[in-house]
């Protein structure tokens, strides 16, 4: 384990940053002009579906209606991406990311990723 972050053996979660790194899907953030970039960062997770609930995604499938399964397996792959993008930033010396995109592919039969990627920035600290 790291002195930067904390992490959970479980689960590859990060629990704690040295400090916050600040994520936007704009360009800039407002009142915090950027000293400089850093270059692209990135975190990825790759989660796959469960058996049980693809039977139970398959009849929400007929019915109609969210498959709230599936709406909470993205979104943990979504903050575990995020979670991975930051802890990559700090590594840098990064003070944020700006200009997030998130992107999905299959990787197998049942199985999908999710990266989410960025601009690492330093920010002005003179302003």
């Amino acid at each position: 384990m790291t002195d930067r972050a904390l992490i959970h053996a479980a689960d590859g979660a990060i629990t704690g940053f040295e400090h916050e790194i600040t994520m936007t899907t704009s360009d800039a953030i407002a009142g915090q002009p950027i000293a400089r970039s850093i270059g692209l960062v990135r975190g990825n997770a790759v989660r796959a579906r469960h058996i049980g609930r693809d039977i139970l995604a398959g009849f929400r499938n007929i019915v109609g209606g969210e498959i709230s399964d599936y709406t909470k397996l993205l979104a943990e792959a979504r903050e575990q991406a995020l979670d991975r993008m930051a802890e990559q930033a700090q590594s840098l010396g990064a003070d944020g990311v700006v200009a997030v995109r998130f992107t999905t592919s299959m990787v197998m039969g049942g199985a999908a990723e999710l990266l989410a990627y960025g601009t690492a920035v330093v920010f002005d600290e003179s302003t």
